[in-house]
């Protein structure tokens, strides 16, 4: 194996590494304390715990090996591989937290007053975890396997079939957990979900502006000479005129979107500009890809 293959491996293990312990982390300090749900098979795990007191590292790791195996069998081992290291791994950080918790080393935050608090802090760390694993490629097995297999065999969406499931899970709870407690999951699956969206797409906002002036070729040198950053320019033809002209398109970072907005009005006042979000992006003049 190469030197780059085994720098990719080691940068991929180690984030899912970490991110599973920020996810089992946020589980026993957040969740289990204060009687709060989670989707997956994570969630059954909680109900068991709830219900029998069985540990969620062990049902977590007892639960996802079957649903393993059938992946791989399906998908071979090298698609797996990620997965089957992200379930081996929160499940030993799930009964590592869970040690550390009963000998006193880790004093849960259990809330009986804001659980507001509680529920914006579990979603962070949920969230925040799932999207290191998921943005190293891995997953932590589960409902994530059972949609992969879904969407081959019935090509029906997966993120419809992890919705579906993970409301049946949440919402079984309902038996035996206050509704409140749900109500206030569900505000914690939804922080942890644009947490999740925030780390996979990337951290780094920049804009991307589509502009349609008659001086395209002028204001393309000019941004190009101030800002130093790349343009391309596609050719069109006005609909209603029939004129041709160049249509300018430039992703520049977001404190920059006013200086170039400057520069395109006092060579273009009339020009038509366009603006949109980028949530991720590298290249030359910008991060380098995360891998």
């Amino acid at each position: 194996m190469k030197r780059t293959a085994w720098t990719l491996l080691f940068k991929r293990t180690g984030g899912i590494m970490l991110g599973t312990a920020i996810y089992a982390f946020g589980i026993n300090y957040f969740v289990i304390p204060n009687e709060l749900m989670e989707g997956g098979i994570t969630g059954i795990s909680l109900i068991l715990h709830y219900l029998a007191d069985i540990s969620p590292s062990i049902t977590t790791l007892v639960l996802n090996i079957p649903l393993f195996l059938l992946g791989l069998r399906v998908f071979g081992g090298k698609s797996m591989a990620y997965t089957l290291f992200g379930i081996l791994s929160l499940s030993l950080f799930l009964w590592v937290f869970e040690m550390m918790t009963k000998q006193g080393w880790i004093i849960p935050f259990a809330s009986r007053e804001d659980y507001f608090l509680v529920t914006l802090y579990a979603g962070l760390s949920i969230g925040g975890g799932l999207g290191i694993v998921f943005r190293m490629g891995g997953t932590t097995g589960g409902v994530d396997i059972v949609a992969r297999l879904l969407n081959k065999w019935r090509g029906w969406s997966m993120g419809q079939i992890m919705l579906v499931l993970d409301v049946l899970i949440i919402g079984s709870a309902l038996f035996f957990l206050p509704k409140e407690k749900i109500l206030y999951t569900l505000v914690a699956a939804f922080v942890g979900s644009k947490t999740i969206d925030f780390i996979t797409e990337g951290a780094y906002s920049a804009r991307a502006l589509t502009i349609i002036s008659d001086h395209g070729e002028e204001l393309a040198e000019k941004i190009t000479m101030e800002m130093d950053r790349g343009v391309t320019l596609f050719p069109a033809r006005g609909a209603y005129s029939k004129q041709e002209k160049n249509v300018i398109y430039c992703v520049v970072a977001r404190h920059e979107v006013s200086r170039l907005k400057a520069i395109v009005h006092a060579k273009d006042p009339s020009a038509f500009v366009i603006i949109g979000n980028v949530h991720d992006v590298f290249g030359e003049g910008f991060r380098e890809s995360q891998g």
